[in-house]
């Protein structure tokens, strides 16, 4: 598949084409950037509320009552330390309510408050829209192809991760979807 984009605006102001080790075409900088633009629109299109890893987080909670913290950073491919932090200040914003589970004092179940399912209710929407912003500079067959091959990095490179998804748990908890 072509791009179509012009080689001259994949290459930096006043930079020779062709000059080894431009760290402007190395595929770290541009996930990093890639990284940055997707928070910044992300922000910008569902508002400073949540950030994307409590999106991520409400919406698991969401499809996922009452699962544990550490289930929880396995859905969310998080360590479990971070999970907790999140499940706090989520917590304390109203948004979940953590129960110590009845068999064991060592867990704390996770569900959303009448809060958080309305936060959830105005941000769901707005995915939508995040989701074509993101990808608006892309014609069809690139924002599928850039899909797919995204979706293949991430899965090829899961075990890469300090915090890997855990794709058997969360294939076993979503009935293998």
């Amino acid at each position: 598949m072509k791009l179509n984009v012009k080689p001259s605006a994949l290459r930096r102001p006043g930079r020779r084409s062709g000059s080894a080790g431009e760290v402007y075409d190395e595929p770290g900088h541009l996930i990093r950037r890639a990284q940055q633009i997707a928070v910044s629109l992300f922000h910008s299109t569902m508002g400073n509320g949540v950030t994307p890893i409590q999106y991520c987080v409400l919406r698991v909670l969401q499809e996922h009552p009452g699962i544990d913290q550490v289930t929880l950073a396995k859905f969310c491919a998080l360590d479990t330390s971070t999970a907790a932090d999140l499940a706090v200040r989520l917590e304390e914003r109203g948004l979940v309510r953590r129960m110590m589970a009845t068999k064991s004092k060592r867990f704390r179940l996770l569900h959303l408050t009448p809060k958080g399912v309305t936060l959830l209710k105005k941000l769901v929407p707005r995915s939508t829209v995040l989701a074509s912003r993101l990808l608006q500079a892309l014609n069809r067959e690139e924002q599928r192809v850039f899909m797919q091959l995204l979706k293949k990095f991430v899965h090829l490179n899961n075990d890469e991760s300090r915090a890997p998804l855990d794709r058997g748990f969360a294939a076993s908890r979503n009935g293998g979807r």
